[in-house]
């Protein structure tokens, strides 16, 4: 299960290879914390091969990551059965993850009056909404209790727009 805690922080590596911002690393669904996956996980590559829907890939070190851009997660377990190391665990949590699709506003094309519904249409769980705004802009909600963080709404995104991250927890 992926908490706050165990996000790997890769700022100071990328600033050290020139880039601004590190990309976050999502692991497959149901990983164990981020130290134990990374001791438990043999990286065979199974999980990868297994996956129905393709948004696995073998990331840095050779571990297993999920790829929001490539598509949706379905949940479908697939990884998680043929994991024998067990780096990828059901019976630890009934969520497969903590992540929540981000918008980023600045970016939106409907935020921008520039007519586009691709998160929201394409949402299997409906947890985004478009809600009109003065001047025919739009303001895009996502409701966190609603959102799987599959990544649907990342893929499909023209504008680039969607992120999953983890919520804070409020103080």
């Amino acid at each position: 299960m992926a908490s706050p805690d165990n996000v790997p922080h890769a700022g100071r590596r990328a600033f050290l290879r020139g880039r601004a911002s590190a990309r976050t690393t999502i692991r497959p669904p149901w990983a164990l914390l981020e130290p134990r996956f990374l001791d438990a996980c043999t990286r065979c590559g199974e999980c990868v091969e297994t996956c129905p829907e393709q948004v696995l890939v073998i990331g840095t070190g050779g571990y297993p990551e999920f790829d929001p851009r490539l598509g949706e997660c379905s949940f479908c377990g697939s990884c998680v059965d043929t994991c024998a190391s067990k780096a990828l665990d059901r019976s630890t949590t009934s969520l497969p993850w903590h992540w929540k699709a981000h918008i980023q506003h600045d970016r939106c094309f409907a935020e921008q009056g520039i007519v586009c519904a691709s998160c929201a249409d394409g949402c299997p769980e409906r947890a985004i909404r478009l809600r009109p705004a003065l001047g025919g802009i739009q303001t895009i909600t996502v409701d966190p209790a609603a959102c799987t963080g599959c990544g649907a709404c990342v893929s499909l995104c023209p504008a680039t727009a969607i992120a999953l991250r983890i919520p804070e927890a409020p103080p």
